[in-house]
């Protein structure tokens, strides 16, 4: 009989009154959810993902970066040979340089300033009678403007020539006894004392009289005040008195202002480093012409000439005053007035003038497009004077021509196509290896040296006008 060997068994802890319910198992690693660990290939796959993306987003960025810089070199690399672009030739207006002069001008302000002008006050004491002149009236030298009462003056040159008159009858009668008193003493029938005494009052009688003609001057004068006329040609102000109002002799009240007009003057202010040329040009004897405009410049009001320059530089503002002449027939310059003014110190002959607008600037250089055999080369250009839309360059010669449009496609060795105008002739001024287009612009530009409509119209439409 064999005997089964005894098992053990070992109870499990007490886990509480719920011990049988299955749902109470023993805790293990796999029963807390929140304590599973995943698989090792589900923790890899998302991060290789992405480390993938950002390897992607890498060489993206290098392909970028590489065209990028690999086009800014080719537009930077410099070749003979011409470009073009998706659309074709730049449709480009083309001018050209001519030979010509140009002057050097100096832009001031100015005050236009009367020749003459007079502020009149009364001499006399006495009433306003009469005002004769209108307000701003023209007036001629002499010409009568105020009347003050005269009575008073005329009864005292009626005392003065009465005085005179009787001092004249006693010089008179001292002359006849001084005639007898010789005939006596030639007949030794007075003492020579007495003859010598009534000559000393012949002499006497004589400056009393002189004396009384003096007063009867001053009061003709007196008189003469009474009556105020014109000192100078010019125009009157408005009335400063009416009649009945009472003056005074070398008072300070202005009866009435008369500015002269014709011809007038402009003054203004030079600086001192500009003195050398204008002094240079009075020394050889040249007359400057001198142009008034209005405020904004664009309206010519007069032309003069430069009359007179200052003795001496004002240390405040390191510049010299200067006078310029006008003869301002048709008084389009008016007293007081500002204006802006050009003076003309110097001209320059036989310089190389182009258009401004066809200079084009980077930084402090200037440069310029020159078209040639219908290619675009960038030429570094000296500006000098400019002058009504002309420049004076250095840098390019007569007869070239060079774009004054369409810069923001030009790059040097871009081919060029002149814009071409409505109705322009066919066989006439071809220029260098464009056709006949070019010869046309030529002309349309050499002397202006602005494009005209139809010239920027077909700039824009591709070389030819709507």
């Amino acid at each position: 009989m064999t005997t089964k060997p005894p098992t053990t068994t070992t109870d499990p802890p007490e886990y509480g009154p719920n011990y049988g319910d299955t749902r109470r198992q023993l805790p293990s690693a796999t029963a807390d959810t929140r304590h599973q660990l995943p698989p090792a290939g589900e923790n890899r796959s998302p991060k290789k993902k992405r480390l993938l993306i950002w390897a992607l987003l890498l060489a993206a960025f290098a392909l970028v970066l590489w065209l990028v810089l690999r086009h800014q070199d080719d537009t930077q690399q410099p070749t003979a040979t011409p470009k073009r672009g998706a659309g074709g030739p730049v449709v480009a207006t083309i001018v050209t340089a001519q030979k010509g002069d140009i002057g050097v001008y100096l832009d001031e302000i100015g005050t236009v300033t009367p020749t003459y002008t007079a502020s009149i006050t009364s001499q006399v004491t006495g009433m306003v009678t009469k005002v004769y002149y209108k307000e701003g009236q023209l007036v001629q030298k002499g010409q009568p403007l105020l009347g003050i009462d005269p009575r008073t003056y005329q009864a005292q040159l009626m005392q003065a020539e009465g005085v005179l008159e009787r001092d004249t009858h006693i010089l008179a009668q001292a002359t006849m006894d001084v005639e007898r008193y010789r005939q006596a003493w030639a007949k030794n029938g007075i003492p020579k004392q007495t003859l010598d005494d009534q000559e000393k009052i012949v002499l006497q009688d004589q400056g009393t009289v002189k004396n009384d003609q003096g007063t009867v001057q001053l009061d003709k004068v007196q008189v003469g005040f009474s009556h105020i006329t014109a000192p100078i040609s010019g125009r009157v102000g408005l009335r400063l008195v009416d009649p009945g109002n009472v003056v005074q002799a070398n008072g300070s009240t202005v009866l009435a202002v008369v500015t002269q007009e014709q011809p007038i003057t402009v003054i203004f202010n030079v600086a001192e480093d500009s003195l050398g040329d204008v002094q240079g040009q009075l020394r050889l004897k040249k007359l400057l012409s001198v142009d008034a405009f209005d405020r904004s410049q664009q309206k010519k009001i007069a032309g003069g000439k430069l009359s007179s320059v200052d003795n001496q530089i004002d240390t405040s503002t390191g510049t010299v005053k200067m006078r310029a002449t006008f003869d301002n027939k048709d008084g389009s310059l008016f007293p007081n007035q500002f204006v802006n003014i050009r003076l003309l110190v110097k001209t320059l002959h036989d310089v190389t003038l182009i258009p401004t607008s066809t200079i084009q600037h980077n930084g402090q250089a200037a440069f310029v497009y020159v078209i040639q055999n219908g290619v675009a080369e960038i030429r570094n250009v000296k500006t000098g004077v400019t002058e009504a839309g002309q420049t004076a360059v250095e840098g390019i010669n007569p007869g070239d021509q060079v774009a004054n449009s369409s810069f923001e496609k030009l790059q040097n060795g871009s081919k060029v196509t002149a814009a071409q105008t409505e109705g322009q002739g066919q066989g006439e001024g071809q220029g260098q290896g464009e056709g006949p287009e070019q010869g046309q612009n030529q002309r349309d530009h050499g002397n202006h040296g602005q494009p005209s409509k139809g010239q920027r119209g077909a700039a824009r439409t591709g070389g030819k006008t709507p």
